[in-house]
C-alpha cells in the first residue's frame, strides 16, 4: 500500500491514504493513544484520497502511526485466528 508523506515534523504528520476506510481506523486507533493530542483525515472532494493529520503531545508522530499500524495489525490478526475457530 502507497503512503505519501505531505508533511511531517516531529510531533506532526500528515499523510495521504488510499482512501477513507483505511483513514478511519487508523483516527480510531490514535485517538486511543494517550500521547495523541489529536488525529483526524479530511478529503477536499469525494473523488480524493483522504489525508491523516496526526499532532502529538511529546513522542514522535511517525512512531505513534508506527504504533497504531501495528496495533490494528495484531487486532486483525487475532480476529482472523478467532473466525477460523468458528464453524
Amino acid at each position: 500500500m502507497e503512503i505519501k508523506v505531505l508533511s511531517e515534523e516531529k510531533n506532526e504528520i500528515e499523510i495521504e491514504l488510499k482512501n477513507v476506510t483505511l483513514a478511519e481506523i487508523l483516527r480510531v486507533y490514535l485517538n486511543k493513544d494517550e500521547g495523541v493530542d489529536f488525529a483526524a483525515w479530511k478529503r477536499s472532494h469525494p473523488s480524493e484520497k483522504p489525508a491523516l493529520k496526526v499532532k502529538t503531545k511529546s513522542k514522535e508522530a511517525k512512531k505513534v502511526v508506527k504504533d497504531a499500524v501495528a496495533a490494528i495489525t495484531k487486532d486483525l490478526d487475532k480476529f482472523e485466528k478467532d473466525f477460523s475457530k468458528l464453524k
